[in-house]
């Protein structure tokens, strides 16, 4: 599969062949959006990340993180970033 193009796969007997057929139908997928002059997505290895994205959270997982991130002496921010980076 290709993440910019989340309607596109292609499989194949070995991961070598799959991501050189999914290659292929990306590049032809591409061809045909710019001669119909359609927007390309951006790829995201390109894209610039700012590092902040807002998550909403039922009350009581808020209030228990804030708790955690109290009792371990950290901020909010830095337990979330902990937990969702796998620390």
């Amino acid at each position: 599969m290709c993440a910019e193009f989340p309607s596109l796969s292609w499989l194949d007997f070995t991961p070598e062949k799959a991501l050189k057929g999914i290659r292929a139908v990306v590049t032809n997928t591409i061809k045909d959006m710019k001669a119909q002059h359609e927007n390309i997505p951006e790829p995201l290895s390109s894209k610039n990340y700012n590092g902040k994205f807002m998550v909403r959270v039922p009350p009581e997982v808020d209030r228990a993180l804030a708790i955690k991130a109290a009792e371990s002496g950290v901020s909010l921010n830095r337990l979330a970033s902990a937990k969702l980076s796998g620390n």
